[in-house]
């Protein structure tokens, strides 16, 4: 038992990935566009899992373990990883909203989603602000240090984006209404500016250095958060502005949702073409098994619900298929990760402190002389 215990010490808030992972199969398959059977009692059963992982994640890391919760602030590949507690919050919370209500009841799925949109919207309004300034001021980064977990404290805002559109209707009509259209709006471009230009940064990276060769490589995907995210909120709150704003105003809103979306949807297929390239390259160099494979999980459960919403707003079936298709790559994924997460977890592999040596540094492969 003291060796049980003594491993959850290591207990990083990189763990709270697998409750975003876990937690948007749950929502991506509650919103499908196209009618498989069975698939809303397996979300439902599915968010039941993401919010006990959730509770254990809370109760084990800031509940048991919060000074060991706390230092992970200056290590700079796991304090960007803050993030996620955030997420997972919001992400259980908008499955309340979604499925939860068939098992738990309408009025304590509203409650349940209140709460955990609003814990999660203040903590991933903090990490957008805190650990950007830690790591202006007191992180030492490296040319080449650039990778895809620096957007994860800058991401929560745009899922807050989304999430509040699925509260908007549970609003009564008036000013919190429009107040809660415009302050996700207002989240929504914070998030997607900052997004932006670390993605910017990863790709300035890539092409200069290269990649690590390492199990951070995964972390590639998580450029998709930010992209499906997006592309969700947009949707979102173009269909609940007709709630909150004028005629003429939410018709505008409802446009820009496809206006944007398609179009950073065509940069996210790139993205996916790019990341599944380099990932690949990786694991058959004989990439190990981390954490960092949860960047599969949740970043393509948002190009899943960015693509439900594109096809809810302009009816094309090529939308429809392809939000197909991207759901069962992500329950692929899941799988696998889930699979290899639990063995890790058994064999206690994943409970290391987590590494404070020299940066991961990048390299290209060396040309071949004809």
């Amino acid at each position: 038992m003291t060796t049980e215990l003594a491993r959850l010490q290591n207990f990083g808030p990189n763990w709270f990935a697998s409750v975003m992972g876990t937690g948007i199969v749950a929502t991506a398959g509650a919103t499908l566009p196209i009618h498989v059977p069975g698939l809303h009692v397996f979300s439902r059963c599915v968010w039941v899992v993401a919010a006990v992982l959730l509770i254990v994640a809370v109760t084990v890391q800031w509940v048991r373990h919060p000074t060991v919760a706390r230092g992970h602030v200056h290590n700079p590949q796991m304090a960007h990883f803050y993030g996620a507690a955030p997420m997972a919050f919001m992400t259980v919370g908008a499955g309340a909203l979604l499925v939860g209500h068939d098992l738990i009841g309408e009025r304590l799925a509203v409650d349940l989603a209140w709460v955990l949109w609003t814990a999660g919207t203040l903590g991933g309004l903090f990490t957008a602000i805190s650990i950007p300034y830690v790591m202006f001021t007191q992180l030492s980064v490296a040319p080449d240090a650039a990778f895809g977990g620096w957007l994860m404290p800058v991401v929560p805002p745009m899922v807050s984006a989304a999430g509040g559109a699925l509260l908007i209707p549970h609003m009564a009509p008036g000013t919190g209404r429009e107040t809660m259209l415009y302050g996700c709006y207002a989240m929504f471009g914070l998030s997607l500016v900052a997004a932006l230009i670390i993605i910017s940064m990863i790709w300035s990276r890539l092409a200069h250095y290269g990649t690590s060769g390492t199990a951070r490589v995964p972390t590639l995907w998580i450029v998709l958060g930010p992209l499906g995210q997006g592309i969700t909120a947009a949707g979102l709150l173009g269909t609940q502005a007709a709630l909150a704003v004028a005629p003429e105003l939410a018709a505008g809103m409802a446009i820009f949702s496809v206006l944007f979306g398609v179009p950073v949807w065509g940069f996210a297929v790139l993205w996916i073409a790019l990341a599944t390239a380099l990932t690949v390259r990786t694991m058959r160099r004989g990439m190990p098994f981390a954490l960092t494979w949860w960047s599969l999980t949740f970043p393509v459960g948002t190009f899943v619900t960015g693509t439900t919403q594109l096809a809810v707003h302009t009816g094309l079936p090529a939308f429809h298929v392809a939000a197909g298709v991207a759901y069962a790559c992500l329950l692929c994924t899941w799988g696998l990760v889930t699979v290899r997460t639990m063995r890790g977890s058994v064999g206690g592999s994943l409970f290391q402190p987590p590494a404070s040596a020299g940066p991961i540094t990048a390299k290209k492969d060396q040309p071949t002389a004809n």
